[in-house]
């Protein structure tokens, strides 16, 4: 594990006090983190919204994110037991966990991953969401991955309350409500540009975010451009940083 790379995602984490705090990219910066740092293979994170209902707010990859969405549809998975509960749930071996997730279990398999660990966003009793670390070897994940993965989630979890204590419980539940609805443009400017100029999605989502950091500008901004036709899907791939995003 990168002790200097981990270090300053600690201190990126608890940075939440910017007057244009960015929750989306705070996020996904997450679950991006813990795939380059820890020992897994994939990540995602539900976030729960105005009716205490996980959404899907960040994933590592399409593949991920399509898992994810699986397991929202289907009521089933660890991230859920781990968000019901607000305790860590994990299961080293996928294939024995068909009586507890018989469908999450399938479509995991399907994709590769064959163990699971989930990591509640939780603060003393209020849960407000849940990542998942997926990886394609089986066993348990090393403990020394799992505290740094839980002191990832404690860190945002901090930061994400910190806003609302700052701001008011209003005004968070409404800038969470409004990144949830902002995965929705985002979703449509990502197929808009996968399809615009031959890429897969996870080249499009990347394209996207290179930009959006590229020009300082927020991801759903960006993402509405595109789609109302502000934003050139050629100029995606021009934008400062955007050939490092593509190449990661």
């Amino acid at each position: 594990m990168d002790g200097e790379r981990l270090v300053e995602t600690f201190v990126e984490l608890a940075d939440t006090l910017v007057d244009d705090f960015d929750v989306i990219d705070f996020l996904h910066m997450l679950v991006d983190r813990c795939v380059e740092l820890l020992d897994v293979d994939a990540a995602g994170l539900l976030l729960a919204d105005q009716r205490g209902r996980l959404q899907l707010v960040a994933s590592s990859n399409e593949q991920v994110r399509l898992l994810e969405l699986f397991q929202l549809q289907n009521d089933e998975g660890p991230c859920l037991d781990a968000f019901a509960a607000g305790a860590r749930v994990s299961h080293p071996h996928l294939a024995d966990a068909e009586g507890r997730w018989p469908r999450f279990t399938a479509a995991a398999t399907e994709a590769g991953f064959v163990a699971v660990d989930a990591v509640p966003m939780r603060l003393r009793r209020e849960v407000i969401g849940a990542l998942n670390l997926f990886r394609t070897r089986s066993g348990e994940l090393d403990a020394g991955a799992l505290r740094t993965a839980t002191a990832l989630v404690d860190v945002a979890t901090i930061g994400l309350l910190q806003q609302r204590s700052i701001h008011h419980h209003q005004l968070l539940t409404e800038q969470l409500q409004a990144a949830l609805n902002s995965r929705v443009t985002i979703e449509q400017a990502k197929g808009l540009v996968a399809e615009r100029l031959k890429v897969d999605m996870d080249t499009a989502f990347a394209a996207l975010r290179g930009y959006a950091r590229g020009h300082n500008l927020k991801l759903s901004s960006v993402a509405h451009d595109v789609i109302s036709g502000d934003i050139d899907t050629s100029h995606l791939l021009k934008a400062p940083g955007g050939a490092k995003q593509l190449r990661r």
